[in-house]
């Protein structure tokens, strides 16, 4: 599917809702908190949006039925899937619209200069060998030729030699790194970054084994965005494997996590360890990454995470099913609670398809369809992504946790860990914890259930 198709189709269901809810641009936009000439160019397909929360929200507003939401996100993936394919495509090579320094929505891989290509040597050959030790070069060629630019050419030649360098050394030390440099079993040492710090992309490891240590090792990530194949699981195909046969070699299928997404404002909420005068207002659902990792916040009470999983190329792979493991268990966080609804502002939105709960109060929490879904297996493929929405609950403990994602694709099968970008995702219960709420135009937060509503 091209850009330009794919970004057509996502194009022309947003018009659609927005043309159904008979709400104007500019209202819709003030809502958005966006610009109007940004919205009209997602619903024109001139752009697509980076971050699919305002498009999710955009889709609410309209009143979008939950088989709308699930299309609308199948299509926003595929378009932006197509626009990663397409950076990685020209990497170093200047496209037309990144000369004229246009792009807005582009993948931030996008935005940096490429580099410049060495201009052709008009007087022959140069060949850099120290003389002496002073370091200067010899140059062969034209006799009477200035040698000026001859030495300008033999820097860049000796500067993009040590760039390469560079680079290769950088990548060897970091694939020599065991776990990408973390330390397996380490679980405190997880712990004590902010949660959300490197965002909310989380990645759908290969994991050989179901052990809580494998979930805490920082392995190569994968995502809709990133189609690096990662290591080859048990019982998938050789690493020896023709390159011919495309995808063989490699695992054919991934996960994209969102840890930080809202059902609706009214059901999220976060504890934090620290007093109601030093907290932010609450954020809107696509600032929640910034505003968890800025506060050390945990989900409180439950989790909503959404995964997308795709695969990578066109053959059909069979998502077996989730499994949840639990990584540790301690009580609840003495800490303060704190409500992302303002009070009185009604909240709304039906149960969407490929809905799942899980109680992680149980002693071996599952996963098990909402009512009215259907439970797996599911098919994926390239051109047609499944996105899965898991509630999360908790009350008598403070836990971390992640999934084990099962796949198959003809004779070969393995497993996925999905967790937050290498450490597991973390919920504890709230019950006789202090709540407070941030009354609409109120200068700070107040306990819950005091704000007097008109």
């Amino acid at each position: 599917m091209s850009e330009q198709t794919a970004a057509a189709d996502f194009a022309a269901l947003l018009r659609e809702l927005k043309d159904r809810s008979g709400l104007s641009y500019g209202v819709l936009a003030k809502r958005l908190h966006m610009s109007t000439s940004t919205l009209h160019r997602y619903c024109n397909g001139d752009a697509v949006p980076a971050d699919y929360a305002p498009v999710e929200r955009l889709a609410r507003l309209c009143k979008a039925r939950p088989e709308e939401l699930v299309e609308l996100h199948r299509r926003w993936v595929l378009a932006d899937a197509v626009r990663g394919r397409k950076g990685a495509a020209v990497a170093g090579t200047p496209s037309a619209e990144e000369s004229a320094g246009t792009g807005p929505g582009e993948a931030a891989a996008d935005d940096a200069p490429p580099a410049q290509a060495p201009s052709a040597d008009p007087v022959g050959p140069t060949i850099t060998s120290p003389v002496g030790g002073d370091g200067a070069t010899e140059t062969r060629g034209d006799a009477d030729a200035d040698p000026a630019p001859a030495r300008r050419r033999t820097r860049m030649a000796v500067l993009a030699g040590i760039a390469v360098a560079a680079v290769a050394a950088g990548i060897t030390f970091a694939v020599g790194l065991p776990g990408g440099g973390g330390s397996d079993g380490d679980a405190d040492a997880g712990r004590d970054r902010p949660a959300g710090a490197a965002g909310v992309t989380a990645g759908g490891r290969v994991s050989p084994s179901a052990s809580p240590s494998s979930s805490s090792g920082a392995s190569p990530s994968s995502s809709a965005k990133e189609k690096s194949p990662a290591r080859t699981p048990a019982g998938s195909a050789p690493a020896d494997a023709p390159d011919g046969e495309g995808q063989r070699s490699g695992v054919p299928v991934t996960v994209q996590a969102d840890p930080y997404a809202w059902e609706s404002p009214c059901s999220q909420r976060y504890l934090v360890d620290k007093p109601a005068g030093e907290m932010k207002p609450p954020p809107l659902e696509e600032g929640a990454p910034a505003w968890v990792a800025a506060h050390g916040a945990v989900s409180s009470g439950q989790q909503y995470l959404r995964l997308t999983v795709q695969g990578t190329g066109p053959e059909t792979v069979v998502v077996d099913g989730l499994t949840v493991r639990v990584a540790g268990k301690r009580a609840p966080l003495a800490w303060n609670d704190y409500a992302m609804a303002y009070p009185g502002v009604g909240c709304g939105g039906g149960v969407p398809t490929r809905a799942f709960a899980v109680s992680l109060d149980s002693a071996r929490p599952s996963l098990t369809p909402e009512p009215g879904n259907d439970d797996f297996p599911f098919k994926v493929s390239e051109s047609d992504p499944e996105v899965y929405y898991i509630t999360a609950s908790v009350s008598a403990y403070d836990v971390d946790w992640y999934l084990e994602l099962k796949w198959s694709s003809g004779d070969r099968s393995g497993t996925l860990t999905v967790d937050d970008e290498g450490r597991p995702f973390r919920t504890s219960g709230n019950k006789g914890r202090p709540a407070y709420e941030f009354p609409i135009g109120g200068d700070g937060w107040v306990p819950e259930g005091t704000t007097k509503l008109e």
